[in-house]
């Protein structure tokens, strides 16, 4: 490792060391690829090699800046020493070695390469494409490709019945399928991954994780894990862990579709909105998907959430000019254009294109009937319905029970008996599984229902004390004409939880004003109101590492996100195959 700095920084004390290591040559490469100028991203990709020369996936960026640059041989040539002499499970190699010899036309050897790739990748990473090619080559030569085992076809079509189901929001189904899959195929990595994303979606955390582990062990390379870990730390509250695999993802320029489009949105999620934007704007110059309003929106959120107004701004004309049905794009460009006439930022946009979950409640308040067919008939709704009950907040939760509880079917029923458990959820799901099991029963049976749950939810603290109350009432008194009751409210249910997840190894809270300040921080955080740790800290008297530290200590217990634009409700992005 070398550290390169100037004789003036020396003189005058100011040392800005420079770290020459295979990361730095391999961002500059990135800058200059983003760039389309090749012959810096190749030379810098070649530094980077030097550094690491054992490390395959910089040969592989060399390989493939040259195939870009139309240098097919000199490509294929890279790509044979890193399966010969670097790591001959790189399986992809063959596909790209297939895919320079079909821009020769070296028809006989590119099907040569591309029977390899298939007989032996075992994830069927580039499936889809190798099809295209086979097709290709067909052409080409005038007669079929050999027969070949292709091991990762074995339950595709499983698989794309359970990815399907997973992606309409039926996450039961697909769990069950997933489940059957994985215990048949253990090696099929597309099917690990959707497994532990329907698991995520169903909050089994554990299970989600233990899913990406054993796909990671596997393969510590593959991305849809890595980002669907990312995700899952988050929500976690993990920050450590995070922050490492945070870098390590933004430092990743991902070549094909499907992994810019998953690190995008994942960048989305995690908040890094200016890197999502700079990945879903590569998406936009492809010609594939650029004619995609959907695209255009996620864009324009990405920009809106970075401070990129009129960027924000032209993505959704285009959008509204490409979906003209929509009410999504228009709907966002006049909040934009308010927010900017009063002299406000917008606040957090969802990346999920259909208007915000409250504007849809509303439309719907009075036409059940049609909220009913939607629903029914709509995937994406129904997803984004899964995905509030699970992270939005208590009141958003209690409207879409509410809600829901009219949806008459098996689906929706399972759900309920799921969030049953959940506080304060409990008694509006009793009554919507009291619908949907038995009709509309009379008043004194829900009253039963509630007073006697069929699903017993978690024992708290046999005795509430003193001391725990008064931290309720000390926040609720400063919250008091600043909140609404709903805000004061959830202020005191997400304390009651604290406490009943802590029982019986509950601390003596010394600082009161401290626990009411991160309480107030962090309802008001979950409810989307702009609020810092200094103004908290100043409200209730205290200093802000304090508020800070008690803030994280509530989210560590609870489990939820301490930012509220991050609960957003994006439907699940599934792994093909």
């Amino acid at each position: 490792m070398i550290e390169r700095t100037s004789e003036n920084d020396v003189e005058n004390g100011n040392v800005i060391p420079v770290t020459l290591d295979a990361n730095f040559f391999f961002e500059r490469a990135v800058r200059s690829l983003d760039r389309f100028q090749y012959d810096k991203a190749l030379k810098n990709f070649r530094k980077a090699v030097e550094y690491e020369p054992e490390n395959p996936v910089n040969h592989c960026n060399m390989a493939g800046i040259l195939s870009e640059m139309g240098k097919y041989e000199a490509s294929n040539d890279i790509l044979t020493h890193v399966l010969e002499e670097i790591d001959p499970s790189m399986t992809e190699c063959h596909f790209y070695m297939a895919n320079n010899y079909a821009n020769m036309e070296s028809f006989e050897e590119a099907e040569r390469s591309l029977v390899t790739y298939l007989q032996e990748d075992a994830s069927g990473e580039f499936m889809a494409e190798s099809e295209e090619l086979m097709e290709l080559l067909q052409y080409e030569l005038n007669r079929p490709a050999p027969l070949v085992r292709i091991r990762s076809r074995e339950g595709v079509v499983e698989h794309d019945r359970a990815r399907s189901l997973l992606e309409e929001g039926k996450f039961p189904q697909a769990v069950a399928l997933l489940e059957e899959i994985v215990q048949n195929i253990p090696d099929f990595l597309a099917a690990h991954n959707n497994l532990a994303l329907a698991y995520f979606y169903m909050g089994r955390f554990a299970k989600a994780k233990e899913c990406l582990g054993e796909v990671l062990a596997q393969d510590p390379g593959n991305l849809h894990a890595l980002c669907n870990m990312a995700i899952f730390l988050q929500y976690a509250g993990d920050r450590e862990q995070l922050e490492g695999l945070v870098r390590m993802l933004e430092a990743t320029v991902p070549f094909h579709q499907e992994h810019v489009f998953k690190m995008a949105t994942t960048m989305g999620i995690l908040g890094k909105h200016r890197t999502a934007y700079g990945h879903f704007r590569r998406l936009l110059k492809d010609e594939e998907v650029g004619g995609d309003a959907s695209l255009y929106h996620y864009c324009a959120a990405a920009a809106s959430n970075s401070g990129l107004e009129s960027e924000a701004v032209r993505c959704w004309q285009l959008a509204a000019k490409l979906d003209p049905e929509s009410a999504v794009p228009k709907f966002f460009l006049s909040q934009l254009q308010l927010a900017q006439a009063e002299g406000r930022p917008l606040p957090p946009v969802s990346y999920n294109y259909q208007l915000p979950f409250q504007e849809q409640l509303k439309q719907w308040k009075n036409n059940m009937g049609s909220f009913s067919e939607e629903v029914r008939n709509n995937p994406l709704l129904r997803a984004s319905f899964f995905w509030a009950l699970r992270y939005g907040d208590s009141s958003t939760k209690l409207q879409v029970t509410e809600a829901l509880r009219w949806i008459g079917d098996d689906e929706m029923s399972e759900v309920l008996k799921g969030i049953s458990e959940q506080e304060p959820l409990q008694e509006t799901a009793l009554l919507g599984l009291q619908r949907l099991i038995g009709g509309a029963p009379e008043e004194n049976t829900i009253q039963r229902a509630v007073q006697e749950p069929v699903v017993p939810i978690h024992k708290g603290p046999p005795e509430w004390k003193e001391d725990w109350q008064r931290v309720i009432d000390h926040t609720a008194a400063v919250m008091d004409r600043r909140y609404d009751a709903v805000l004061k409210k959830d202020a005191e249910l997400l304390w009651k939880q604290f406490i009943s997840r802590l029982y019986p190894d509950v601390p003596l809270f010394r600082h009161t004003a401290g626990w009411c300040a991160a309480l107030e921080y962090l309802t008001a955080k979950l409810h989307g109101h702009p609020l810092t740790y200094r103004e908290a800290a100043q409200r209730y008297g205290v200093s802000v590492s304090m508020v800070s530290r008690y803030a994280r200590r509530i989210h560590q217990v609870c489990g939820f996100p301490q930012d509220g634009a991050a609960a957003d409700i994006l439907p699940p992005f599934t792994e093909n195959i």
